[in-house]
């Protein structure tokens, strides 16, 4: 069967009729010509390009218009600087303090530790000096048990170069632990004292409270080790602000309170935000923070 085809109007409307010898009905119907149905989505691509172009053109005007100049680049990153002069070295000091806090208990926590070991293996302190009639050989046995359960990078003994700087004999026993701190002991039936340097020897400002602490043992504690400091041994300004804890007294406080925040105080005992330490009040103020 064959179909002629032509088109009545500019509407692309297509007059179908059937071979009349095959039969007689009309079929009418619309069909697009073949070169709009390739032009149709050619239109729609150039329209969704043209809309691209124009929303890039108007994203590289927005940029352009909100860019910093050199001189506004210049005046922010000097204010940072600035900032940055001004808070680090507080941060730096706040560190700092945290790592010795960590440091002073630790050291802490090890004589108490070593001492426990010792007299599980010897018997109580008190029994160690039967046969030792100076304090020279009380120290000096007191030091030989105690270091026996410590781990150690030196141990000077009864000579100086280990706590005291310079060489030759000393009065006291001397050794520096695994992680550098130096200690120095004096050992009695009656008492053991500890003058701990938390920097090790020849190291840090050397000072007080800073990097030098004390502790102390005796036969009403079993000889279990305790932080000197508290009560009288701290100095304190109106109303029992702490003003400092003189000496190497601020062992307690570090361990009881976790800070060195006494460093913080002026002469008038407030901190730098204006707070005041005070153990007695209610609640204690025991931080500058």
């Amino acid at each position: 069967m064959s179909v002629n085809c032509k088109q009545t109007d500019n509407k692309n409307q297509v007059d179908c009729h059937a071979d009349k010898s095959a039969r007689n009905d009309v079929v009418c119907h619309y069909e697009e010509r073949s070169d709009e149905v390739i032009q149709k989505p050619l239109n729609w691509i150039a329209t969704k390009i043209r809309d691209f172009l124009a929303m890039t053109k108007n994203c590289l005007m927005f940029t352009k218009a909100i860019a910093f100049t050199l001189a506004e680049t210049l005046i922010v990153m000097g204010i940072i600087g600035v900032v940055a002069a001004l808070t680090l070295p507080n941060l730096n000091q706040s560190t700092n303090n945290k790592e010795k806090v960590v440091k002073v208990k630790k050291v802490y926590q090890n004589l108490n530790d070593a001492i426990g070991r010792a007299q599980a293996v010897y018997g109580p302190v008190d029994e160690w000096f039967v046969n030792d009639s100076t304090q020279a050989t009380q120290t000096t046995r007191f030091g030989e048990r105690l270091t026996e359960f410590m781990k150690l990078s030196k141990n000077c003994k009864m000579t100086k170069g280990c706590y005291d700087s310079g060489s030759g004999t000393s009065s006291s026993y001397q050794f520096i632990l695994a992680d550098g701190t130096s200690v120095s002991l004096d050992a009695s039936i009656n008492s053991v004292s500890f003058n701990v340097d938390i920097d090790g020897l020849n190291k840090g400002k050397g000072g007080s409270g800073i990097d030098l602490f004390r502790f102390i043992a005796n036969p009403t504690t079993n000889f279990s080790v305790e932080p000197c400091g508290g009560g009288s041994t701290y100095t304190y300004g109106a109303s029992k602000m702490l003003v400092s804890c003189p000496g190497q007294g601020c062992a307690r406080w570090v361990i009881d309170y976790d800070n060195m925040d006494y460093l913080k105080l002026d002469s008038s005992g407030k901190c730098p935000n204006g707070r005041a330490l005070d153990v007695e009040a209610s609640p204690p103020v025991v931080s500058c923070n």
